[in-house]
């Protein structure tokens, strides 16, 4: 993702006069000379060979739990986590100098729900060390929270899905203003699993050696299986990532030969040993399935739950679904928290970026929530003369909410689209996502696919249906005859403080509402 800064770190030498007295911590805290390592993509694209004594893939598991733990050892030089950590930050910060002009001295940390004060003062010590003056953190659903424009201004039971790289963690919190503003949540139950990414990608890669009869394991002592095992890794990622969005794609990664099973060289011809593998999401749903991942997802939630019920928290009483991680985006996952909680309390659509985004409000003092609609929403009519269907908006993007009561309002006909007498008024509404601008934006329809409005090129907008098996808004008594063009409803929508859309209509003939402010569903 272009705003997403993966937390590896590869080492540089610690050789020169300028890097050695760049590396005091005495400097430091002033100014950034020479350079310690490398990090985030640039990391991976120098050396991802898990044997590498330069290369940490991920050192946040360990500065969390285990900050003193060794990571790497380099020229007799050891590096905890914390010095890892440190490491990261100051290449961050100094990268941010260079691109900006400007040193940060104010910095915010978003930290995990169950993690314990040491997490946070190991955070303080590093930000001390590179000369951080402002000094803040926030519980990360808080940051999902404020990121996604919820209110805090009251409380809230809020279900927390982080389904990341390398865990899986499901909590159930409650915002309360006080304690929010302070960055803080209360945890009411919470479940974590080593369930992430990471591990779909071993999944896929050692599928990908079963099928092509590579004798590739994670743990030879070979470097040179080593690297490849890492190399099928990479390409097992993109071929997950990819399928997010398409029905089908190539894994292109062919080891030399010499790695392929000895009878499985005698068994099959050299054009099929070195052909591509395509590989369906249909295969991709089968392989997480048969892993246990969606039953595991389902038991934690379960879980929660039931622990959450005995504190007196009922699942009805849930109001929110902050979904945030990249592996939120793998097939069906969203589909089953849908079924469960229903797509009106689900805000998903920023899996990367929700919770920065948050946590940049929370540093800026600015907590007040982003009330706004973020897609349009419109009624379905049939247009008699033209023979097309037309989308009649009521609540355009960027609305602010809640509205007035009679925020659209209008008259209409019904259409007696059969030609026969109408006794039920209905109206279809539909969410319209569009590509509007240049920010990522994650969708799913109401066949649970998933659309990224970013890296689609064209211009058409996303119909997605919300009440099509219940569209009916009254019964009107008398039918509405067809050969009658007058108008027979006075219709007007509005928007609450909740974001539920709201209905009343008044049947001119009859002199009677039919609904008055009914919520029809909720918007995001």
């Amino acid at each position: 993702m272009r705003y997403s800064i993966p937390s590896s770190v590869y080492l540089l030498p610690n050789t020169g006069l300028v890097n050695r007295i760049g590396s005091w911590p005495l400097i430091q805290r002033h100014f950034f000379l020479g350079r310690q390592g490398l990090i985030g993509r640039q990391a991976l694209e120098k050396d991802n060979r898990p044997y590498s004594h330069s290369f940490v893939p991920c050192f946040k598991p360990y500065l969390i739990k285990e900050s003193g733990r060794q990571l790497v050892k380099q020229n007799n030089r050891v590096y905890s986590a914390r010095k890892v950590a440190t490491i990261f930050l100051r290449e961050l910060l100094a990268h941010t100098l260079k691109a900006t002009g400007e040193r940060p001295r104010d910095v915010t940390f978003s930290v995990p729900v169950d993690s314990y004060e040491p997490y946070r003062a190991q955070l303080k010590i590093i930000a001390s060390h590179l000369g951080i003056k402002r000094f803040k953190v926030i519980d990360e659903p808080v940051a999902a929270a404020i990121g996604y424009g919820l209110r805090i201004d009251e409380p809230k039971a809020i279900l927390v899905i982080d389904f990341g790289g390398g865990t899986l963690d499901i909590a159930l919190v409650k915002l309360e203003e006080k304690i929010s503003e302070k960055g803080r949540c209360k945890i009411i139950a919470k479940q974590g699993a080593p369930i992430g990414g990471n591990l779909v990608d071993a999944w896929l890669a050692e599928e990908f050696c079963t099928r092509l009869s590579y004798n590739i394991q994670k743990h030879s002592r070979d470097p040179n299986i080593l690297w490849w095992y890492g190399a099928m890794l990479e390409e097992a990622c993109r071929v997950k990532e990819s399928l997010f969005f398409k029905p089908v794609e190539t894994f292109y990664m062919c080891p030399p030969k010499e790695l392929i099973r000895f009878e499985a060289r005698l068994a099959l011809s050299k054009a099929k040993l070195e052909k591509p593998v395509d590989f369906s999401k249909e295969e991709l749903i089968a392989l997480l399935d048969k892993n246990g991942l969606y039953r595991e997802l389902e038991r934690m939630i379960t879980a929660v739950l039931d622990n959450a019920y005995k504190k007196g928290i009922r699942e009805t009483m849930i109001q929110e679904v902050l979904m945030f991680g990249g592996s939120t985006l793998l097939p069906e996952v969203y589909p089953l928290i849908e079924k469960r909680f229903g797509r009106d309390k689900i805000s998903a659509w920023q899996p990367f970026d929700a919770v920065a985004y948050g946590a940049c409000a929370f540093a800026a003092d600015h907590l007040t929530e982003s009330d706004f609609i973020v897609h349009d929403y419109a009624f379905v009519t049939y247009n008699k003369k033209t023979h097309k269907v037309e989308y009649n908006i009521i609540v355009p993007r960027g609305t602010p909410f809640p509205t007035k009561n009679d925020f659209w309002r209008r008259q209409l006909t019904p259409t007696c689209s059969l030609g026969l007498p109408e006794k039920f008024f209905k109206l279809e509404i539909c969410e319209i996502g569009k590509k509007y601008s240049m920010e990522q934006e994650f969708v799913w329809d109401h066949m649970g696919q998933l659309h990224n409005f970013k890296k689609d090129n064209n211009d058409q907008a996303l119909i997605i249906p919300l009440n099509k098996e219940n569209p009916a808004l009254g019964y009107l008594n008398p039918a509405h005859e067809p050969s009658d063009n007058s108008a027979r409803l006075d219709i007007s929508f509005m928007v609450d403080e909740n974001r539920w859309l709201c209905v009343t209509v008044y049947d001119i003939k009859t002199k009677k509402y039919l609904n008055q402010n009914t919520p029809v569903l909720r918007l995001k």
